[in-house]
Order: C-alpha cells, then sequence, then structure tokens
C-alpha cells in the first residue's frame, strides 16, 4: 500500500514556501495555496475514507497507516480485540456449562421464582419427560403433580430434599429432589434417579433377613434337640433315640456349613476376577456331574446326554464343574419322578458353546423367572429344602457365567418344565474338532 506520509510533508512544505512567497506579493503564491490545501484536504479525505472503511469491518486488522486517525483507530481495535477474547472465552465457559449439566448423572431445570422452565438437560426428559424446546415457559407444577411434592416446593423449606416412589409403566421408581435458591429468584431443580441404589438396599435387606431365616430353622433344631437332651436322664432315651436325635443334627449342623460355604463362594466370585485361563475339557465335567446326578435321581427320571466330546473353552474347571453340578442337581430336584431330564453340551446356531438342562418338571412362572437367581429365592421353598438346597445354587451359577463372559439363560413353562442354559461366547471356544 502507498505510504502517503511523504506526500503529506512535501504539501506542507510548499504550502510554506507558498505563504512566504504571497506575503512577498505574489498572486502565484495564492494560486499555489490553494492548490495545495486542496490537495491535503483531498488528501485527509482520502484517509477518513480508509478509516471509515475499517469502522464498518472493524473486525479487520486496521490499515496501516491512516494519519491522524490512528489515534482514534487503535485504541477502539485494542478494546474491540479485549472485548472478543473476553466474549469468547465467556461462550465457551457457557458452553462448557451446558455440557456438564447435560452430562450431569440428573434431571438439571433451572426455574424462576413463578416455578417456570427456563431451562433443562437431557436428562429431564429421560426422567420426567420434561423438555427444554417444548416446555420451556411453562409451570413445572404442570408435570409433578404429586400432592407431597406441590406442598414441598410451596411451603419453600428445601433444606431436606424430598423423596418419592412411584409407578410408571409396571416398574417402581424411586425419585429424589432437591431444590434450591440462587442469584435472586431463581430456582435449580435437581431430580436423582435412586431405584438402583434403593433395589440395592432392599437386597441387602432381603438378604440379612433370608441369611437369618435360614440359619434360624436349623439352630432352632438344634436348640431344641439339645434342651431335650439335657433335661432327659441317660436311662429315659434308648440308644436308638440318641442316635436318632443325633443324627437330625448332624443334618441341620451340614445344612448350616453349606449355607456358609455358598456364602463365602458368593463372596470369592464377586470379590475377585478370573483372568486368564486354559482350556477345560467340560465333556470331562459332565462325566463327573453325570454320576452325582444319576446316584441323587436314584432310577426315578429318565436322561438323555447329548455331548460334544471335542469341544472344549477356555476357563476355570472348579467353577465350570460347580455351575454345570448346580443345574443338573436342580434339575433332578423339581422334576417329579418319572419325569425326563435332557443334557445338551454343544454349538449353537450362532457358534456358541452351550451347556443346557433341559427338564420336564414343575416349571417355573413368569413372575419368578427374573428372581430365581438371587440369594435364597425360591419358587417351592418347602421342597428346595427338604431337598436339601440352600438357596444359593443360581446365584453362584450365574457369578460364575459372568466371570466367563457367559450367560445364564432360563426358559420355563409352568407345570410344562424348564430350560437353562450357559451360554459361552465364541472366543471362549479353545477347540471345537
Amino acid at each position: 500500500m502507498l505510504n502517503t506520509r511523504p506526500f503529506i510533508f512535501l504539501i506542507l512544505t510548499l504550502l510554506i514556501a507558498s505563504l512566504v512567497q504571497s506575503w512577498q506579493g505574489g498572486f502565484s503564491g495564492l494560486i499555489t495555496i490553494g492548490i495545495l490545501l486542496f490537495a491535503y484536504v483531498l488528501m485527509d479525505y482520502r484517509l477518513f475514507l480508509k478509516t471509515l472503511r475499517w469502522v464498518n469491518n472493524i473486525e479487520n486488522t486496521p490499515p496501516s497507516y491512516v494519519g491522524k486517525y490512528e489515534q482514534i483507530i487503535y485504541p477502539i481495535y485494542k478494546h474491540f480485540r479485549s472485548q472478543t477474547i473476553d466474549l469468547a472465552q465467556s461462550n465457551q465457559l457457557n458452553q462448557n456449562i451446558l455440557w456438564a449439566a447435560n452430562a450431569f448423572p440428573a434431571a438439571v431445570i433451572i426455574l424462576d421464582k413463578n416455578y417456570l422452565i427456563r431451562w433443562c438437560n437431557r436428562h429431564a426428559k429421560q426422567l420426567l419427560n420434561i423438555d427444554y424446546k417444548k416446555d420451556s415457559g411453562h409451570n413445572l407444577l404442570n408435570y409433578i403433580r404429586t400432592p407431597d411434592f406441590y406442598q414441598y416446593v410451596s411451603e419453600g423449606n428445601w433444606s431436606k430434599p424430598f423423596l418419592v416412589s412411584e409407578v410408571r409403566d409396571g416398574r417402581r421408581y424411586h425419585l429424589k429432589y432437591e431444590l434450591t435458591q440462587y442469584n435472586g429468584d431463581n430456582i435449580l431443580l435437581l431430580c436423582f434417579d435412586n431405584t438402583q441404589l434403593e433395589t440395592l438396599r432392599t437386597t441387602q435387606q432381603d438378604f440379612v433377613a433370608n441369611v437369618s431365616h435360614e440359619l434360624r430353622t436349623p439352630l432352632t433344631v438344634l436348640s431344641g434337640f439339645l434342651e431335650t437332651l439335657k433335661d432327659l436322664p441317660p436311662e429315659a432315651i434308648s440308644a436308638e433315640q440318641r442316635q436318632h436325635f443325633e443324627s437330625l443334627m448332624q443334618e441341620q449342623t451340614s445344612r448350616m456349613l453349606a449355607i456358609v460355604s455358598d456364602l463365602l463362594t458368593l463372596s470369592t466370585l464377586e470379590s475377585t476376577k478370573l483372568g486368564d485361563q486354559p482350556p477345560v475339557a467340560i465333556q470331562s465335567l459332565i462325566e463327573q456331574a453325570r454320576a452325582q446326578t444319576e446316584a441323587l435321581s436314584s432310577q426315578q427320571h429318565s436322561f438323555h446326554w447329548d455331548i460334544n466330546q471335542d469341544l472344549t473353552i477356555t476357563g476355570n474347571a472348579t467353577e465350570l464343574s460347580s455351575a454345570i453340578t448346580n443345574l443338573l442337581t436342580n434339575a433332578v430336584r423339581y422334576t417329579p419322578s418319572g419325569g425326563t431330564i435332557s443334557v445338551f453340551w454343544g454349538v449353537n446356531e450362532q457358534n456358541e458353546a452351550v451347556f443346557s438342562v433341559t427338564d420336564s418338571g414343575l416349571g417355573i412362572a413368569p413372575s419368578d423367572i427374573p428372581r430365581v437367581t438371587e440369594r435364597f429365592y425360591r419358587v417351592d421353598k418347602s421342597r428346595s429344602r427338604a431337598s436339601g438346597g440352600t438357596g444359593l445354587g443360581l446365584a453362584i451359577t450365574k457369578h460364575i457365567a459372568i466371570r466367563h463372559n457367559a450367560k445364564l439363560q432360563i426358559k420355563s413353562k409352568l407345570n410344562k418344565g424348564s430350560t437353562f442354559s450357559l451360554v459361552f461366547p465364541q472366543e471362549n471356544i479353545a477347540s471345537n474338532l
């Protein structure tokens, strides 16, 4: 770009010379003065236009030379750049806050003093069916219609959270609401989904109650026998009666030991990782369990065995043996005399390794199927205890499956029988000749 500074200096020099000449009486000096003044004004106007064009596009870099207008342009540009940087940082901060609010694992809703919705995150849609674009400007109380919540909001005492349990689409939800007033009359509402936490708490309470119940029964029996033996003189009971009492006490003691053993097994399965494991010949484990199963059946059931002798998977042999035995034992316990039990070990259509046990037994009601793998859950409580079950077998089997990246699948029809399957992913297969 042409630098006009030397020309202005030249014009000023000639202007001074012309003024001197005009003072000495020369008419030509006046003409020269006029021309030079016009040239100066024209040059200044050109600089002014250059400055004006920049003002209209102030985000651009200022022109290299604008004469006296530099004193105006550069302070403006410096302030503009500072404001632009501050605005960009503020916008980035606001964007980060919005991202954080959307990532927050709870419904976040901003309200005004009249409880009108000003903004909400995506979890508000998932948890409360409140959508920012659709519901902004509407009253929150139109969406949360619980009478106790209305009273909680109206009272304005929000030092403690509001807890509510409600059923939606056949499922129970446990929600926790927290309200906070900020920046004058603005209100921040947080809604947490505590369903999983409450379910875990209920499970823990049920577990403690079930353990107490399971141990109380044999302890009561033991205590009763011991009290009886203590109060009776030795000659009051025969040797056969004493032997019978001792046998029953031994049975109850064994039952308690079995419960404790299974609880310790569950604890180990839940608290340790499996890691890399060698190939396991499942067919050998099935053969070992077969002998135990047929002995337990006492020839009361008809067995069909379809075993792939060449299929092996990686895993922990002890754990897999326990899972196989649990499924076979359950089939015998829940299949009436004369029933059929079919055992399969092979590959399905998805090239997954499958161990399944199908029985023609009592079957399981649809409402019970999701719960049969819970600790101490029994479909037929009296039959389980009579057959010596601890109520932990399927819970153990489920955890063994999880540790082997497998699935425990349950299909059942009431009074027609059940199929329990351990399905191992293709990557677990070590060989299939």
